[in-house]
């Protein structure tokens, strides 16, 4: 039966019931119990109709949305923003889809929205749009993007530094002042360039060009932060960001072990000062932390913390561990890496190689950036040198030899 005819035979079981009632009444408007029991025979037959009606709406409103198209097609313009406040340049709808052409077509047809984009070496600004997601990329998968502190620039940042802060001193009553000299320094955040390059077949961006789009900007993104990363840590400054783990400009090295124990993790705690630990952090090789996580305190209850939520760092001794395969093997760094700053220049931009693979049918995409980054502040980051890089006991082992 159909839900219509369902409907159809509850509407007559019902007008039946209620007639059925009015025939048997008796002089005080009672039921007799023989009576009363057919009625609620009926009065149940009622309630399954509506159990089943119920059923087969449920059963049409889920046929009807299997049934939707999963693609909605466009059947009207998309929204400018806020009525009288249409977008401009490389926010305005014309640009990215300017943008898209060009990417389509090799870079043929390129509208003059785009012009306003054009860099002195050829290439394209990368729309707002981009940008956005890329940076987003570069945040998930740069430890130090996370942890530091990112400064946007258009030209040479100086950071004023208090070199030596000035002294108190007592004096007798009456007495003469005494002047200490404060000094200052500056450090300053230039601009290295960091490029990334691909190269994808004719047919892949002529076919999918929305799917390209995210493919681009996920492999830039995650090969900016690689690269970003490394540097953050170990580069010389030279060409290149000044390293975390850097020999000169980067944190104190607060001791050289020859291997590396529980205690000596301790000694690197409170070889910071006090007012950098309420922040501090530490940065790991991810092949230390297996041993580390072997280390146990004087009661014998392991120092690694393990998260308590999916997504949380780990903690060790209390405070949160961020491993990065760009480590140092044989150093462990502690501090507060707020004051590594790091510099971005401008935005990044898009550059297509229409000749170099041409012979190929492939078509080749540079992103570049102009990026720096410096610890403006060395004392807010310890360091602990770790011999070799390859010893690592932990204290009860060593303890145990010792006897």
């Amino acid at each position: 039966m159909t839900i219509l005819q369902i409907r159809e035979a509850r509407n007559k079981a019902w007008e039946g019931a209620k007639a059925f009632v009015e025939s048997k009444r008796d002089k005080d408007g009672l039921l007799s119990a023989e009576d009363s029991a057919t009625y609620a025979e009926m009065e149940q037959k009622i309630k399954d109709y509506n159990t089943e009606i119920a059923r087969m709406e449920e059963m049409e409103r889920v046929e009807a949305e299997l049934n939707k198209p999963v693609n909605t097609p466009l059947t009207s313009k998309p929204a400018k923003g806020e009525p009288g406040k249409e977008k401009t340049g490389r926010a305005s709808d014309e640009y990215r889809e300017g943008m898209l052409k060009a990417l389509r077509t090799n870079f043929k047809q390129v509208t003059n929205v785009l012009s306003e984009g054009v860099d002195a070496d050829g290439g394209y600004l990368v729309p707002e749009e981009y940008d956005s997601r890329l940076i987003h990329t570069l945040d998930d998968e740069n430890i130090m993007r996370k942890l530091g502190t990112k400064i946007t620039t258009s030209g040479e940042h100086k950071i004023n530094i208090a070199a030596t802060d000035p002294a108190a001193a007592w004096i007798e009553e009456g007495g003469a002042l005494q002047f200490s000299d404060a000094t200052f320094a500056q450090i300053l955040l230039d601009a290295h360039k960091l490029h990334v390059a691909i190269k994808v077949t004719e047919e892949l961006l002529y076919d999918n060009a929305f799917g390209l789009e995210n493919y681009i900007i996920t492999q830039f993104g995650k090969a900016l932060a690689n690269a970003e990363e490394d540097a953050f840590l170990n580069g010389t400054g030279v060409g290149q960001p000044l390293g975390l783990f850097a020999e000169t400009g980067g944190g104190v090295i607060a001791k050289t072990v020859p291997a590396l124990t529980s205690d000596e993790l301790i000694n690197l705690v409170y070889a910071l000062r006090r007012p950098y630990r309420k922040n501090a952090k530490f940065i790991i090789n991810d092949q230390l932390i297996a041993t580390i996580r072997t280390f146990k305190d004087n009661n014998g209850a392991y120092i690694w913390q393990p998260a308590l939520k999916a997504g949380e760092p780990d903690r060790l001794l209390g405070y949160e561990v961020y491993t990065s395969p760009f480590a140092p093997t044989n150093a462990i760094a502690f501090g507060d890496y707020k004051y590594y700053n790091i510099g971005d220049r401008g935005t990044r931009s898009f550059k297509q190689l229409t000749e170099l693979f041409a012979g190929n049918g492939m078509i080749g995409f540079v992103a570049k950036e102009r990026v720096d980054g410096k610890l403006v502040l060395p004392e807010a980051v310890q360091i602990l040198k770790i011999g070799d890089g390859t010893k690592a006991v932990s204290a009860t082992k060593a303890t145990t030899a010792s006897k």
